[in-house]
């Protein structure tokens, strides 16, 4: 059984493609936030109850963070789950977005919960849509490459898949192996009437030859290898 999780809520169309990608693989239960919560890291809830809804028998949604759907997912909805499965983000989360990134961060809760888990993000060019059933065959066939992988205890991946143009013939980009980017994001701020507003260019951020932000620029599907030990 596999656990699948996000952080662009339980309606997102990212969520509908990661559905679509293990559909015929055998059960799998959904336990993803009620709202939009991408950027927020490895929050959890520990304040105040949460109320997990069923969509459909399968299907939860949970008035909580994406690390807390890991928690709840794993002890209680689906805890013979044998793989998580996050994402899929409509966004990169690419080098330094890892530490922010509430899809990497389920992973990452799953991992120290014991269970092998992957992130599935989708780098976005603005203006461009995302083609999800693409996106679904994309995720389908590296999900497959890493799950055939031993388990390691510990271990998570974190995957971004390219944004190629409308139109594009590539049937399946190059899946690289690569290591995390450590260059930090553009800072800059521009002042409006309600403050400062971020106004740093994703699409500009520094890079390294070989790494992912590299990697998944140049179209290519990034897959790195991540340890909560």
């Amino acid at each position: 059984m596999l656990l699948l999780i996000n952080d662009d809520g339980i309606h997102a169309p990212g969520m509908a493609a990661l559905e679509a990608a293990v559909a015929e693989w055998g059960p799998y239960v959904v336990v993803a936030p009620r709202e939009h919560l991408s950027g927020c890291g490895h929050q959890t809830t520990t304040h105040r109850a949460m109320r997990a809804t069923a969509l459909e028998p399968h299907r939860h949604m949970l008035d909580g963070m994406p690390a807390d759907c890991a928690r709840v997912g794993l002890t209680l909805l689906a805890p013979e789950a044998e793989w998580v499965l996050s994402g899929i983000n409509e966004g990169g989360n690419l080098g330094t977005d890892v530490y922010s990134s509430g899809t990497v961060a389920a992973a990452r809760e799953a991992a120290l919960l014991g269970k092998p888990a992957i992130a599935i993000s989708h780098y976005v060019r603005r203006g461009i849509p995302i083609d999800w059933q693409r996106t679904a065959r994309w995720t389908g066939h590296v999900v497959r490459q890493l799950m055939a992988r031993p388990p390691e205890e510990g271990v998570y991946w974190s995957v971004n898949l390219p944004h190629l143009p409308p139109g594009d013939t590539v049937e399946m980009p190059p899946l690289v192996h690569c290591r995390l980017d450590g260059n930090p994001l553009p800072v800059s701020y521009r002042h409006e009437q309600d403050g400062l507003v971020y106004a740093g260019n994703y699409h500009l951020r520094l890079r390294d030859e070989g790494a992912d932000v590299d990697v998944c620029f140049s179209g290519r599907i990034a897959v790195v290898r991540m340890s909560v030990r």
